[in-house]
């Protein structure tokens, strides 16, 4: 399940804080991993890259060929954030992440969507357990491969096609991780594939059968299937609905930031882009709030709940469960909200928290 077998010798984690608050959050995960890895008796080592927006207007370089390859042959990596005032929207976003994604072929992304305190919770009269379920979006295919064209460019009768590009086997990869996770999961046993079929005919065809077809391979889990239009109700509606929920590369991405805010916002969201063969990446969602920057307010516990993420990756399954368990007491007895700023605690004092909490 992407998960490895655990290494006795040494876990060793790639950490590429990047911009904004991502050096500040991420400094909070690094010493709540290393609280955690004295108490849990594993052993790891760090290698810094400072690829970002920085980097990137010194020098024009956004992941150079030989960083590739490095980042290739660690175990995980940790990222912060990713995101500069001074470059202009895309360039680094596609440049580094969508680059590391598909370079390292993490075809996965995972996202946990799970209510810690109620009381942070904008939706009217749900309780922690209504709000317990996770994403799994498709992260290599679909309209964010890049594939399309300008026609007439800069004329009145200019004509902009995207493309949406998706292989049998990148769907199928896809929904057949969907389904090992769900089952071991095992809280529901339901997998609701998420999608548009009655408009978008041939990627939803697609998906749909390829779904069918994995399915029966699958007798003990509960199949479902909802348009993404409904599913963003349902999220607000009946969030007590879902399980696990399989879907494209747009549409995770839309509805996993609306998960974000049912489970209390960006400052709780965290995220994995997942290979199961090879290395993942894990980062808080909330990017690189520039003007929040050096302030000392922002709020570390989503890039604290990827570190508890990368370590059950990692085989630290134990581990991981405490960093979880410490971060639900720290949400449900400390902080008064988890908006940066208005916590009540300074990042560093919520990291500290959290490490007296494990």
């Amino acid at each position: 399940m992407g998960t490895k077998e655990r290494n006795e010798e040494m876990h060793r984690i790639a950490v590429i804080a990047g911009d904004g608050t991502g050096p500040e959050v991420i400094k909070e995960g690094l010493k709540v991993l290393s609280a955690i890895s004295k108490k849990a008796g594993f052993k790891y080592e760090t290698v810094d890259y400072d690829l970002g927006g920085a980097r990137y207007l010194k020098t024009k370089e956004l992941v150079p060929e030989s960083v590739l390859k490095e980042l290739a042959k660690v175990d995980a990596i940790y990222l912060g954030a990713i995101g500069h005032p001074d470059v202009k929207p895309g360039i680094l976003e596609q440049g580094i992440l969508l680059k590391l994604r598909f370079a390292l072929d993490q075809y996965i992304n995972l996202r946990p969507v799970k209510l810690y305190n109620a009381n942070f919770c904008p939706l009217k009269d749900k309780k922690e357990s209504d709000i317990d379920f996770v994403v799994v979006r498709e992260n290599s295919e679909g309209l964010y491969k890049g594939l399309g064209e300008f026609q007439n460019k800069d004329t009145k009768d200019e004509v902009a096609i995207q493309i949406s590009h998706n292989t049998r086997k990148g769907v199928e990869r896809c929904i057949r991780y969907a389904f090992e996770y769900t089952k071991k999961r095992n809280r529901n046993k339901k997998l609701t594939l998420c999608g548009k079929t009655n408009v978008l005919t041939f990627a939803w065809d697609l998906w749909q059968r390829t779904f069918n077809d994995v399915a029966k391979e699958y007798k003990d889990i509960t199949t479902d299937y909802a348009h993404v239009d409904a599913t963003t109700m349902w999220f607000v509606k009946n969030p007590e609905w879902f399980d696990v929920i399989v879907t494209d590369n747009m549409f995770g991405d839309i509805i996993t930031d609306l998960g974000a805010m049912i489970q209390g916002g960006m400052g709780i969201a965290a995220g994995g882009n997942i290979n199961p063969e090879g290395v993942s990446m894990f980062e808080p969602i909330g990017g690189s709030a520039p003007k929040y920057t050096g302030k000392n307010v922002i709020n570390p516990l989503a890039a604290i709940c990827a570190m508890g993420m990368m370590l059950e990756n990692l085989g630290e399954e134990k581990a991981a469960k405490s960093v979880e368990d410490a971060v639900i007491k720290v949400v449900k007895t400390k902080l008064k909200s988890l908006a940066a700023g208005k916590m009540g605690y300074s990042t560093t004092e919520v990291g500290d928290l959290v490490i007296k909490n494990l």
